[in-house]
């Protein structure tokens, strides 16, 4: 029983950073209808925009977060803006091999300036773990959790209850329509870009003190985020939320319960199950962007 409390708090954890992937990538499919193969590099991004700042600059650790999503906010827009837009109308094969170049172009750019060598990114917490009760956590994954659900019911908050989100949903719901109401599509397409840009980067600037950061960190964590995106349904919000929750909770009790070498493998073999059975994702009748 203990041993089941610590791999639930542990779940907790992980899937607020799992959601935030998921949400991000789904918020981008769902409005711009654009599989976006960059978004495990804007993760790595925002891990490589936190040591970067925080590390080599020396600047304070909370505001160096804050640095790395912004500029992955900034590198997300630069993309729509460089790669995407002059290609709107394209059929999704062009759309998808010109993500697929800029990722392999994005990783080998990570690996020219920061090497293969892993980097170490210290946080400013105590190292001894707050014990309750049979859990014990590190302050660090206690502020990860933290930081991850602000941003998620930030995300929520601008979707539902601002203009630019009411812009954002119409945009998903009628292109067309919703320019004839006056909302401006190409911005609308921009900010999309860097707001889900920015969750990637978010989650990478949390999870990077937490593990280590190299070039290569990203592709797991895109397999993951297109994993949760099925889960959840594509285009579908709640539905990412709660499916990084659950591809966390499988792969903690995978990883605890069978082999650590299975963390991984648990969660892909629920991917499967669901794409056999259920392929348009566990939340698919719940309503889509918002």
């Amino acid at each position: 029983m203990d041993q089941l409390l610590q791999h639930l708090a542990n779940t907790l954890i992980m899937g607020g950073t799992y959601a935030l992937l998921g949400i991000g990538l789904t918020l981008i499919f769902g409005i711009m209808r654009v599989v976006n193969f960059t978004h495990g590099e804007l993760y790595a991004f925002g891990a490589y925009g936190l040591y970067f700042v925080a590390v080599v600059l020396g600047m304070n650790f909370y505001v160096s977060i804050l640095f790395a999503i912004a500029g992955g906010m900034v590198l997300g827009a630069l993309i729509e803006l460089v790669l995407l837009r002059p290609k709107r109308g394209a059929d999704i094969d062009t759309t998808m091999l010109l993500m697929i170049g800029a990722w392999i172009v994005l990783q080998n750019t990570e690996h020219l300036a920061w090497g293969s060598i892993a980097k170490s990114i210290p946080s400013p917490f105590p190292t001894e773990p707050l014990v309750i009760g049979p859990i014990s956590l590190s302050w660090l994954r206690i502020f990860v959790f933290g930081v991850a659900i602000l941003l998620i019911i930030a995300t929520y908050f601008l979707i539902n209850r601002t203009r630019l989100g009411n812009a954002m949903r119409a945009t998903f719901q009628d292109t067309d329509t919703a320019a004839l109401m006056g909302v401006n599509i190409r911005a609308i397409y921009t900010m999309t870009f860097a707001l889900g840009s920015g969750l990637a980067a978010a989650a990478g600037a949390l999870l990077g003190p937490v593990f280590v950061v190299t070039p290569t960190m990203g592709d797991l964590a895109s397999l993951k985020a297109f994993a949760i995106v099925i889960l959840g349904g594509l285009g579908n919000i709640t539905g990412a939320t709660i499916g990084g929750f659950i591809l966390a909770f499988v792969e903690e009790i995978g990883a605890g319960y069978i082999s650590s070498g299975y963390r991984d493998a648990m969660g892909f073999l629920i991917i499967i199950v669901v794409l056999l059975f259920r392929p348009t994702g566990i939340f698919a009748r719940v309503e889509r962007i918002g």
